[in-house]
């Protein structure tokens, strides 16, 4: 059974997104050598891109998790709320937040703001996509898988009114089609 996706084109690839996810994890894996970071995986979008990841991670580490909601259909909602927050305890830890889309940056900023009370040891992004001619706010993640122009995309976690979250590959929304 085929999907009817609402797609214009697929963006990039699963065979793309495989390697480029192992690169970050191993740049990731050389800059926290000897270290235990704590992954914090952004549910979610991210959940498919942080899982991948933490497999191909080579150096000891936690993971948790927190959940905010921005979006309702294919708007930015505003002011992201928190929806699960951390079990970890991050004071003077390295955090390696796991994103699966930096677009305006509100969310990422809400992030940080919400962790630095807590006192980790530094805090760095991780993102699939980056989207920065649509940030708002100056947020620039230390790693990033691919950039993108100013679509709506789905797949590989991101959704569509909670569809399409399943997709292996990156595609652009044809808004027409639904």
């Amino acid at each position: 059974m085929e999907h009817n996706l609402p797609l214009k084109k697929i963006l990039i690839s699963e065979k793309a997104i495989n390697k480029r996810v192992k690169e970050l994890a191993l740049q990731i894996s050389r800059d926290y050598e000897g270290r235990t970071p704590v992954f914090v995986g952004i549910l979610r979008g991210a959940v498919l891109f942080y899982a991948e990841l933490i497999k191909n991670i080579v150096i000891d580490c936690n993971i948790d998790f927190m959940c905010l909601c921005s979006y309702e259909g294919t708007q930015c909602a505003g002011k992201p709320r928190t929806i699960l927050d951390l079990r970890e305890d991050i004071a003077n830890r390295h955090v390696v937040l796991v994103e699966d889309i930096v677009d305006t940056g509100a969310t990422a900023l809400q992030l940080l703001e919400m962790l630095k009370i807590r006192k980790p040891a530094s805090v760095e992004f991780c993102t699939l996509l980056d989207k920065p001619s649509n940030r708002k706010v100056e947020i620039v993640p230390k790693y990033a898988g691919f950039a993108i122009e100013n679509e709506f995309v789905i797949g590989y976690g991101l959704d569509y009114n909670g569809l399409y979250r399943n997709l292996p590959f990156i595609g652009v929304l044809d808004e027409n089609k639904q």
